[in-house]
């Protein structure tokens, strides 16, 4: 094992499978020259050269088109996006012809390629730089999403995600680039559709994904030294979900919270919420409570994010309600 940042995981998986495959080849803004917009792409340039590692123009809707064309003959294309902001000027080409061209062709064109790029909130970006897309493209039949929260689960899922033969939705975050953690050494993957439970516990079970788990880790060491025990399930892939995993848990804690970095209506744990009410019902001895950010845009001022923003104490909030504390 080895420890380093988010950053280069995400590196050490496109290098990595660039070796692997001369078909893989990665292309965004200033992902060659400049090393990638937050450095996830340092030293590519250099190994692979500009036909491997291309620099595009600021044109999202063009150059998500060439790399769907590009997928669809046989290549396999990394996207970076600046930011999943950015990638609303390439959704059509997204939605409507990668999710969608293997079952409009068929079954004669299929559509390997990986867009990826931070989501989410990302300190004083204000309302159009800090939405959380997630659940727009889990929406989508067709396409994969994955959202992981940790170098090691980074690392391991990319590789995953490049190998995959359909498109995948890779969604990482501006303030993890610089996050370390131990990843494994050699050849390293994760399955999509897994979720992993990153703490075990008996009282209450806590599903999250991407940055804001951590705000559950820290929720769940306070509550632990007043002897409440949180299970905390960190599903690394939105879509594929990993349901039996969050029944399991639910089965055996009783009680549901999920911490989601997202608007309120219509988000990723509400599909929980839904699974977990309509295949668990008789195991729950209270409501399932979700934690999402304030049901309005992103605010600029740093008082207002924060409140916009959940947090640990909302979690602890969260938790004691359910089990009537």
């Amino acid at each position: 094992m080895k420890t380093i940042q988010f950053r280069e995981a995400v590196c050490e998986a496109m290098t990595e499978e660039m070796r692997r495959d001369e078909s893989i080849f990665l292309m965004g803004e200033e992902v060659a020259e400049y090393n990638g917009a937050y450095k996830a792409s340092k030293g590519m340039l250099d190994e692979f050269g500009a036909k491997r590692v291309i620099d595009t123009p600021i044109s999202e809707l063009g150059f998500t088109g060439i790399a769907v064309g590009s997928a669809m003959n046989g290549n396999r294309p990394i996207v970076e996006f600046m930011t999943f902001n950015f990638a609303l000027v390439g959704i059509d080409q997204i939605i409507n012809n990668a999710a969608k061209i293997r079952q409009m062709s068929g079954g004669q064109f299929n559509c390997p390629i990986v867009f990826r790029g931070p989501t989410a909130s990302a300190g004083q970006l204000a309302a159009t730089h800090s939405q959380a897309f997630e659940s727009w493209y889990a929406n989508c039949p067709g396409l994969k999403v994955v959202v992981p929260s940790n170098p090691a689960d980074a690392k391991g899922l990319l590789k995953s995600a490049i190998r995959d033969d359909d498109p995948v939705i890779f969604m990482e975050s501006e303030q993890m680039y610089g996050d370390k953690g131990e990843v494994p050494e050699g050849e390293y993957l994760i399955p999509l559709g897994v979720a992993e439970i990153k703490r075990t516990g008996k009282d209450v079970t806590i599903v999250s994904f991407g940055k804001i788990i951590k705000e559950a880790y820290i929720a769940a060491d306070k509550l632990a030294k007043e002897g409440i025990e949180c299970e905390i399930i960190d599903l690394r892939t939105v879509r594929p979900m990993d349901h039996n995993a969050i029944l399991e848990s639910v089965k055996k804690t009783n009680r549901l919270v999920i911490l989601e970095e997202a608007w309120p209506f219509g988000n990723v744990a509400t599909e929980i919420t839904y699974q977990v009410q309509s295949q668990a019902f008789d195991y729950l001895d209270a409501p399932i409570i979700k934690i999402n950010t304030a049901d309005t845009p992103a605010p600029y001022s740093p008082a207002l994010l924060e409140e916009w923003l959940p947090n640990s104490e909302d979690v602890i909030k969260a938790v004691k309600k359910v089990l009537y504390k």
